[in-house]
Parts: structure tokens; sequence; C-alpha cells
């Protein structure tokens, strides 16, 4: 008998868990016109009106409006309306109880019209007249037709690209504020492209942020001083990967004078030695690769019409001449990069050549200054992938690069 009682409580404990906060925990607030509703022929008959429905008390009762939504939390703004005229406003989250006046305190025309909104799905509009005998309100929301999946930073000698991947085909704005840029994305959710924004930074650009506007996505871009002094040159780009079946807007920020950058790569590549991508930095760049997606590697690394492909090609061309003309792939093939066929397959197939991945840090290293570097690596070999969480992978790379040169040492 004491087994069954204890089920019986066990379970009585299980549904009020799942039934969820009870009415008394749900905010209430009052929603009552500004002015008494003209008194009209209809409530000379409200008595017998309640009676018909079997309640007397029918048009004299409390009023009482429950409102949720699915999802729940939405944001919800509550007008009283009559006779076209605005008579009351309240704002709240649901679930909320709304506190009406009687109905027999209502006019024919009155009515609360509810205004539903919640980041990432479409406002929606409901009205109830307030003489009906509704008493709850679910609000089925559905999300918006676009979502931001990733928004990715590229930064290297002097240049940088912000690129929006979406799931569909976005329109875009934009417009020039007073320290940078603001990018709108109209219907379109934040979704996971939230993480990392802070970590964000290069030599053109500060800091970014987003905003959920209603159903649009406001990002904004704070530039370096030498680009809002017009130094630089905003233009914009779409494509889409067939592979992925998304859609990628991207603006170049481009320097008005490209020549400089240019001299700075190469001579950034020139500087690069054999011990730069060899021995322990060979330990490093193995770690490294092994941390990542093989996938998002190759796609981060494939030719992609980035201002940063004829960069990444003379990366691959001076990891050979380092290496007596070779590039190595880690299934032991071989490429010359003196035979221009040989240098584009080996691009090709760049998340598979061993050593690149410190080359290409040694690259970054030549360029960027010590703030910016790890941000600029990113941009190159993991552009998806949050700043907290490529950081993460870098220092155990970093790691296993200091274990290899202490038995060395």
């Amino acid at each position: 008998m004491r087994s069954g009682l204890r089920a019986t409580g066990w379970t009585l404990l299980c549904a009020l868990a799942v039934a969820g906060p009870s009415p008394a925990d749900e905010e209430t607030v009052v929603l009552l016109p500004t002015e008494r509703a003209g008194w009209t022929v209809g409530n000379l008959f409200a008595p017998f009106g309640g009676l018909l429905r079997g309640n007397p008390d029918y048009w004299y009762e409390p009023r009482t409006l429950r409102i949720d939504t699915t999802p729940p939390g939405a944001a919800i703004d509550l007008f009283y309306v009559r006779r076209g005229f605005q008579k009351g406003y309240e704002q709240a989250d649901a679930p909320v109880r709304v506190e009406l006046p009687s109905r027999v305190e209502a006019g024919p025309s009155d009515a609360v019209m509810i205004r539903a909104l919640l980041d990432g799905y479409r406002h929606k509009d409901v009205t109830v007249e307030v003489r009906s005998g509704q008493e709850e309100v679910v609000i089925d929301l559905e999300p918006l037709p676009n979502a931001l999946l990733a928004l990715t930073h590229l930064s290297l000698a002097g240049r940088a690209s912000l690129g929006f991947v979406t799931k569909e085909a976005p329109t875009v704005r934009v417009r020039n504020a007073d320290e940078g840029l603001q990018v709108v994305l109209v219907e379109t959710a934040l979704g996971q492209a939230s993480e990392g924004l802070s970590a964000m930074r290069g030599s053109l650009v500060e800091e970014v942020g987003a905003q959920q506007l209603g159903e649009d996505l406001l990002i904004r871009i704070g530039l370096a001083r030498i680009a809002r002094d017009g130094g630089v040159e905003a233009r914009s780009r779409q494509s889409f990967d067939p592979v992925r079946g998304t859609h990628l807007f991207a603006l170049d920020l481009v320097p008005a004078e490209a020549g400089e950058p240019v001299a700075r790569a190469r001579a950034a590549l020139a500087r690069m030695d054999p011990a730069e991508v060899g021995g322990c930095a060979a330990v490093w760049d193995r770690s490294l690769r092994q941390q990542l997606e093989p996938a998002d590697l190759a796609r981060a690394l494939s030719p992609r019409g980035e201002f940063t492909d004829p960069y990444l090609r003379a990366a691959m061309r001076r990891l050979g001449e380092l290496q007596d003309d070779v590039v190595r792939l880690a299934d032991g093939s071989r490429f010359r990069v003196s035979v221009p066929i040989e240098l584009m397959a080996a691009a090709g197939q760049a998340h598979e050549v061993e050593g690149y991945l410190a080359a290409l840090r040694s690259f970054v290293a030549g360029l960027e200054p010590a703030e910016h570097r790890r941000e600029a690596l990113r941009g190159l070999v993991a552009p998806q992938l949050p700043p907290e969480r490529f950081a993460e992978l870098v220092d155990a790379a970093d790691a296993a690069e200091r274990a290899c040169r202490a038995r060395a040492g």
C-alpha cells in the first residue's frame, strides 16, 4: 500500500513539473480603456444573455484573457481599441494574463489587439473582442524565412573581407555610419552566428556587433580610422555554394593603394626559412591539421575567388622552394611547385599538404601585428570556426610544438 502511495505521489510531482508555472506565477497586466463605453440597448438585455449562456454572471464577472505563444517567451504588445481608436496600451512577456473590463462595461466594438514579437520569428497580430467568450489565446509564430548561419572575417595584407553565410539568398542593405558600416539583412534571424563576434578584429575592422531588430538583422561594423577616412573602398559580391546549399554575401574592404600590401606580402614570403615549416614547426602543423575538420579545411584553402587566392598560391610555392621544389601530401604524394600544373594540383589539395599550415602561420606573422595574427590565421584556415574554439586548437598545437622543442633541446 505504501509503495502504491509513493508511486502516486511521484506521478503527481512529475505532472506538476511538466505542467510548468501555475497561473499564480504568470504575469498579470491590467488593460483598461481611458474612458468608459457609452450605455447601449444591449446593456438592458445583458442579464437575459447570461441566462441563455447558462452563466448569469457572464456579463458582470471580471474579464480575464490568457495569452501564450509557441515558442514561449515572446514580447507582447497589447492595444485596447474602440471604434478604431486606441484607448489603452500595455506590454508584457508571454505567458501573461490580461485583466479587462467586464463585458457589460465594454462597448460592442471594444477589442484587444495582440502583437507577438520574438527574435528570429515573424511578428503576428491577433484581435479578440472584449465581449466574446474567448478566454485564452495561443499564438503560433513562424520562423523567419532566412537565417545567418555564419559570419566570417578575413584580414590579411591591408585588406579585409566579411562574409555573411545564409540559408537563402539574402536581401541586403549596406549604409555608412559614423564609426563604420551597417549591414541590414532583411527578414533574417541571427541564429548561432553571434558566437565570437567580439573577437573579430583586424587592421581595418575594429569591432563587429549584431542586433535583431524585429524581423531584420543589423550587423554593425566598426572600422579603423584609415578605413573611415576614405582610404578603403567597400565592395560587395554574392555567390552560391551548391554543395552545401548556402548563399554568401561578401563585403570586401579594398585599400585605395594596392601596391604596398603586395610588396609586403612578397617580402614576408622571402623571409620565410626552412625552420618555420620543418622540425618542430611540422609537429605544430600536424597537430592543428588533425584537429580541424578535413572538409572544412579543404573548403577554406581551396581557390574560391577570394583576394587571398594569390597569397595562398604564393605560400604554397614558397613552401616547395624551401623543400627542394617539392611539397608532400599526407598520403606520400609529391608535387613540384616549379611546374604550373603540379602547383595547381597541390593548391587543390592544400588541406593535405604537410607544412602548409606552418607556412601560412609564418606568412601571417610577417604581415600582421601580434594582436591580429591568430584572427588572420583563423580567417585563412577555419573562417567559420568560432574564435574561442580556434584558439583552443592553436593552443594545443603550440603545446605540442613546445614539447617537441623541449625534447630536442
